[in-house]
């Protein structure tokens, strides 16, 4: 055999099985408990929903109805639920969580709950008008969302119940968007569209369900409301009250009849909605019984119904933080524990929130108190509790994180004889195989632990304690240039979900700068910031590099105005009252003769509290991987409840011992963006240099002359009904009110930094590897008619994923559905010989005549055998190793360029009568013309005479035959 052929088989076969390992850890994970994404730990057992935390925002006003309100919506949805599921799923077991803002009644103190796990929360932001419930996703299909938003109206105004249906209704609809990752079945932006069959339809799950157009004046024919296949301004369509229809919870729960969901018979797969675009034209219930929660329970025997769901009520009470912080000898390497110094130091003087208190205690073999727990009331408080960080390692090596911890729990409990609620950072270099003998201790005492991890990990069973207990992990590599000490500080926060009093981060910056050289930069403070900014300035070095600050308005900020710590290496500036808006420029110059690295932290907190402020969270889709299976890395970016759109954010990715790696996320609705203009930015991470854990951080920023904010907020709504014809009556509901905010002028921008924490990647072989890493799928895909072409568009793939450029595209067409969706392969393909691949993320457009497709004989299903205009459209990438991506969502285009008489036979009867008239008349017209000319001109030329019949003959074409 050919040595040359022997390659290329033994190649693909070996990419082959790279292929399907990677398939099989997907799957893996997929259908791992222990990596379900609601980390506020939502379980499902014996059929029962279990741990479902709902939480009520600090700055919600207390009202004695909400809470009943909201015991009454998840009771009726778990009953509506459980029929809807067929007697399969429930809510058992309920927790309500209300902010420490209101006024105690006796209810039971929190453990780990706390706003930012919660899966439902409860908000109301100044701004919004709107009561649009929503689930805020950002994954594909399948796929569990991050949460559920409802507004205290609408939990409190009956009144809405008629546009929206019952809330119990409402919340299954939503639970169905969080839980199994299903899309809306209704399309507010396209709500009619031209079916198979070339018949105007609403968009709608299922087609069953009835209704009437609706003009300006009420009632009208179809045919009254369609212009050349548009629909004028003011028509509707308004559906019955009464209905047969018994699905489709996932279009309209507010229908009485509606009691399941579309299944395989009754979806409608040519709506141009987000389930069948996000889910290639799958039902709701195609999906539900492909999640894991399906596949984990059964039925359940009998008629009866399950018991209602119990509540508790828990209330946050007291913020209280203790430090257990690593001296071993361990941190005495690579600057480790002055570095920590740094860190602790500024998130007692800057991050941590007022009123809070807090307690230090060390650990090297056994535990020590360091400070018993303080209230922050004031910058001297701060300052004691920075008094009491250790500022020397011990000779011992061996660490007992367990010591330290059971110090911590001593600490915390002398407030109220209890450690739930309270929270451990724990700062260790590793090194300690006992980890896991107080992970009981950890889990009983309600405590939550955010760890961070220094140096070459060995800190699996540590990170173990943050992830039972619902905390952040932080690895911080052993490099003198990097800032993830500090950033890891900055991010830990109270968890109240009270962003106004919370702190936030503007500028992380770090740079081994050479000797008598300059690290020169510009933060933004703008003006939805401002109160309690803090300049914090580190070095290696003896002494501090020359600062100079200059504020918006000029004014000059030096060493000097700094206040320095010679024994921490640092030196911090806090400006009284509110930061003046503007770009803040600072200089450091290395004055030594060798060297440093220098670093620049700047927070802040927000300026008013009528306007929320621009805020990040970063996070990862899971916190471990294999090789190859990528990181999908996430930052969402907002203000208050809304989108912030145009920004540009690099995620900066450190692995242990290789070179930090950038990496632009985008919200373009394309690759591992699933939602477009959603504010959450996504992107692939699959450049691993080595196995180990990785630190993640992103830098946000936006230029004041680009448009940031989105109109609406994001997320999947559930309907609000305009109104019913109810026995022939129109009864119109009260007009829905439009979420919106007005935004102040900004002249300046923003810019963010925050941490996301790490996550560890397993597997990566040494060396170089084959090309393992297709295109990513393309979910974008749209096809429109113009004239007799058929125009797509999509957002260009990658080479690999969403990076690089592909090498060329396979299109291939189908009128039939299932044909294209079953057999990809068979259809029929697009000659793109002319297409080629543009950078990911650009814009791809591509034309093509179809007309010798309706000449080609194509095997129909039998349920497809009517006439149909439509064709259907899926594409896939390929790259330069013809490595291809999955197929594409399917589009869908009517070739027919008006409806037919069985769809409008009203107005087509109109417009044939008025063509014939004309026709008609053109006819005598030109006879007239004929006949006078042929009597007054009887003696003209031949060629005049010719002239006349050429002129007759034409007329003739407009004669009805």
């Amino acid at each position: 055999m050919n040595r040359r052929l022997l390659y290329n088989m033994i190649h693909r076969d070996n990419v082959s099985l790279l292929l399907c390992r990677l398939k099989f850890v997907t799957l893996l994970v997929a259908l791992s408990p222990e990596l379900v994404f609601l980390e506020a730990g939502v379980q499902l057992q014996d059929n029962g929903y279990d741990g479902l935390l709902v939480a009520i925002n600090p700055h919600v006003p207390e009202n004695q109805n909400l809470i009943p309100n909201i015991k009454e919506m998840v009771t009726e949805a778990s009953f509506y639920l459980f029929n809807a599921t067929k007697r399969r799923l429930f809510f058992r077991n309920i927790l309500i969580l209300i902010p420490a803002t209101w006024k105690a009644n006796n209810y039971s103190k929190i453990r780990q709950e706390s706003y930012e796990k919660a899966n439902v929360i409860v908000t109301d932001w100044n701004g919004v008008s709107g009561d649009d419930p929503y689930t805020l996703q950002y994954r594909g299909c399948g796929r569990e969302g991050k949460y559920i938003h409802f507004t205290s109206n609408f939990l409190l105004n009956d009144d809405l119940t008629t546009g929206y249906g019952s809330r119990g209704r409402v919340f299954v609809h939503e639970w169905a968007h969080l839980r199994w990752g299903m899309f809306d079945e209704y399309n507010n932006d396209q709500p009619f569209y031209l079916d198979g069959q070339n018949k105007i339809k609403t968009t709608r799950c299922s087609s069953d369900i009835t209704g009437t157009f609706v003009c300006e004046k009420g009632p009208c024919p179809q045919e009254n409301c369609i212009i050349s296949k548009l629909f004028k301004e003011g028509c509707m369509f308004l559906y019955d009250s009464t209905q047969n229809a018994t699905a489709s919870i996932m279009f309209m729960q507010s229908l009485s009849s509606v009691v399941e969901f579309c299944n395989a018979s009754t979806h409608n797969q040519e709506a141009p909605n987000l389930q069948n675009q996000m889910c290639n034209l799958r039902s709701a219930w195609d999906i539900l019984t492909d999640s894991s929660d399906f596949s984990h329970s059964l039925p359940m025997n009998g008629t009866e119904l399950p018991p209602p769901p119990t509540f508790s009520v828990v209330q946050a009470g007291d913020k209280v933080v203790c430090l257990v912080l690593d001296v071993s000898s361990k941190m005495a390497e690579a600057d480790r524990l002055l570095r920590l110094q740094q860190a602790a130091e500024f998130y007692l003087m800057q991050i941590v929130e007022i009123h809070t208190f807090v307690g230090i205690v060390s650990f090297d073999s056994k535990g020590q108190i360091r400070a018993q727990l303080h209230q922050i009331n004031s910058n001297d408080d701060r300052k004691l509790l920075v008094s009491y960080l250790p500022i020397t390692a011990s000779a011992e090596a061996e660490t007992s994180i367990c010591s330290g911890l059971k110090k911590g729990f001593e600490v915390v409990e002398k407030l109220n004889g209890k450690a739930s609620g309270s929270v451990m950072i724990l700062v260790t270099s590793g090194g300690d195989d006992h980890v896991s003998d107080c992970l009981p201790t950890v889990l009983s005492s309600g405590a939550t632990v955010h760890s961070i991890a220094l140096g070459s990990s060995e800190a699996e069973k540590v990170e173990e304690l943050s992830h039972r207990t619902g905390g952040l992990k932080f690895y911080v590599p052993d490099k003198s240039n990097s800032n993830s000490m500090v950033d890891a500080f900055s991010r830990i926060s109270s968890g109240t979900g009270d962003i106004f009093q919370q702190s936030i981060q503007l500028e992380s910056m770090s740079e081994n700068v050479k000797p008598h050289h300059l690290l020169k930069n510009t933060v933004t403070v703008d003006n939805s910031v401002g109160n309690d900014t803090t300049f914090l300035v580190t070095w290696q070095s003896s002494g501090p590099p020359e600062i100079v600050l200059l504020d918006p308005t000029g004014r000059k900020y030096c060493t000097t105005n700094f206040t320095t710590s010679l024994a921490s290496r640092t030196a911090s500036l806090y400006i009284p009252g509110t930061a003046k808006p503007g770009h803040w420029v600072y200089s450091l110059n290395n004055t030594h003769h060798s060297p440093q690295v220098l670093t620049v932290t700047v927070a802040s907190r927000a300026s008013r509290s009528a306007v929320p402020p621009t805020t990040v969270e970063v996070f990862v889709e899971k916190d471990s991987t294999r090789f190859p299976d990528p990181v999908t890395i996430y930052a969402n970016v907002r203000k208050g409840l809304y989108p912030i759109l145009n920004a540009t954010v690099t995620a900066v990715i450190e692995p242990e011992t290789a070179d930090p790696v950038t990496l632009k996320l985008f919200d373009d609705g394309a690759g591992a963006d699933v939602i477009k203009n959603d504010g959450i930015y996504s992107r692939y991470f699959f450049s691993f240099a080595v196995n180990g854990r990785y630190s993640l951080k992103v830098h946000v920023s936006r230029s004041p002359s680009i448009s940031t904010l989105a109109h609406s907020v994001a997320g999947s709504h559930a309907m609000y009904v305009p109104g019913y014809i109810a026995n022939g009556n129109i009864q119109m509901n009260a007009p829905r009110k439009s979420a919106h905010i007005i935004e102040e002028e900004q002249k300046w921008g923003f810019s963010r930094i925050s941490s996301g924490g790490s996550f560890s990647v397993q597997g990566v072989p040494d060396g170089s590897h084959p090309d393992i890493f297709p295109p990513c799928k393309i979910i974008d895909l749209k096809a429109v008619k113009v004239e007799e072409k058929v125009t797509l568009s999509w957002t260009a793939p990658g080479e690999d994923f969403d990076q690089g450029q592909a090498t060329s595209y396979e299109i291939r067409i189908s009128k039939s559905l299932q044909s294209i969706q079953d057999d990809f392969n068979n259809a029929i393909l697009v000659n793109t010989s002319k297409l080629n691949p543009q950078p990911a993320g650009t814009r791809e457009i591509f034309t093509f005549l179809p007309r010798f497709f309706t000449n080609e004989p194509e095997h129909q299903p039998e349920r497809e055998t009517q006439e149909n205009h439509r064709i259907y459209v899926a594409l896939r990438a390929m790259d330069r190793n013809s490595l291809k991506s999955a197929t594409s969502n399917i589009a869908q285009v009517s070739l027919s360029s008006a409806p037919n008489s069985s769809s409008v036979p009203g107005r087509d009867h109109l417009i044939l009568k008025g063509v014939l008239t004309a026709a008609s008349l053109i006819g005598v017209i030109c006879l007239a013309i004929a006949v006078t000319h042929y009597i007054l001109n009887k003696k003209k030329s031949g060629r005049e005479r010719e002239w006349d019949k050429i002129t007759l003959n034409t007329c003739k074409e407009y004669l009805p035959s």
